[in-house]
């Protein structure tokens, strides 16, 4: 009779890795906190008021919930171009539901999270089915997508009524807070982090995610069935796909099949700025709601300081340059240890 022993090595390489992701976590919130103080200072009279707080978290709700999923999927050592258009189409499909099919608004929502995550499904078994890289195989679905958001709204813009659809509406730009102009949206945020942090952390899906990232081959051979949790995560990350066309369509009051291009980069943007590795196997929700804050908090910094919108991504895009080239280091220091 064999009995089971557990290496004395496996516990401290747990409380280092977990130490190491409170460290990005610390790390990244500092930043926040940095640049928003600059902000502060820059214009002491506009930024750090209780109108331009709300705005940065309002306007980090749709790139947080993307960000969310790409969380998953990055952490599994893949990645995830479609999350704009993506985001778009279900947005698109959202309106056809409730507007054009006059579905009730509870079921056109819960449809349109379906078909995100259908779209996600697709993503996944292209990559652990067909076997095609990430990157070819989410970029092959965001032109997909992007072309059959026009083609099913034919090329228009799909409005709701502002009477027969205000609780949609209401989603987003409405508040339940008595008294305050806290948007609704900014709840769904919180809402869905928890939900996304619970995934990561208590069960299943999210040992497998990391283990995946970690090592799939090893994973592989411990006997379970990579394929098919490669295909769950893609299909889970694109719930949160539909879920930021619901929110994106809620807050203009129409889905616009032109929009979300570039969303995807801010996403991906928020995942490693929060200390999510692009070589997989490491990552936290709570470090991606903190990159998303950034990034909101650059743009509107920016916005409030008249910085034209040409600089504001050459600027975004050099914070990001630099995220990455320290998360190679650590990557490199971490093979070489």
């Amino acid at each position: 009779m064999s009995t089971q022993t557990t290496s004395p090595e496996v516990a401290p390489v747990k409380k280092a890795g977990a130490w190491r992701a409170r460290l990005d976590q610390l790390m990244a919130l500092i930043g926040l906190l940095v640049i928003f103080i600059v902000f502060s200072i820059a214009d002491p009279q506009v930024f750090p008021t209780y109108s331009t707080i709300t705005r940065i978290l309002f306007s980090t709700v749709v790139v947080g919930v993307l960000a969310l999923g790409a969380t998953l999927v990055i952490i599994t050592g893949g990645i995830d171009l479609s999350v704009g258009t993506g985001m778009t189409l279900c947005a698109v499909m959202g309106a056809t539901f409730i507007v054009n099919w006059h579905l009730p608004i509870w079921l056109g929502i819960l449809m349109t999270i379906v078909f995100g995550g259908l779209i996600g499904l697709v993503n996944g078994a292209n990559v652990a089915i067909l076997g095609l890289p990430p990157f070819i195989a989410t970029l092959a679905m965001m032109m997909v997508a992007q072309g059959l958001a026009l083609v099913v709204s034919h090329a228009a813009p799909i409005y709701f009524d502002t009477t027969a659809h205000a609780s949609f509406m209401g989603l987003s730009t409405g508040s339940i807070i008595p008294g305050s102009n806290f948007p609704n949206a900014v709840l769904v945020l919180l809402v869905a982090a928890v939900i996304a942090h619970v995934l990561l952390n208590k069960t299943l899906l999210g040992r497998y995610d990391i283990s995946i990232g970690s090592n799939e081959e090893a994973t592989k051979l411990s006997g379970i069935n990579t394929r098919k949790w490669t295909m769950i995560i893609y299909a889970v990350a694109g719930l949160f796909t539909g879920l930021g066309g619901i929110m994106i369509s809620a807050r203009l009051g129409s889905a616009q099949p032109a929009t979300g291009s570039g969303y995807e980069l801010q996403a991906i943007a928020a995942v490693v700025i929060g200390g999510t590795s692009l070589s997989g196997g490491k990552g936290t929700i709570v470090g991606t709601i903190i990159g998303a804050l950034i990034i909101s908090v650059i743009n509107n910094g920016l916005q409030i300081l008249s910085m034209p919108q040409e600089w504001q991504n050459v600027i975004l895009g050099l914070v990001i340059l630099v995220v990455v080239f320290i998360d190679q280091l650590r990557t490199r220091r971490a093979a070489t240890n």
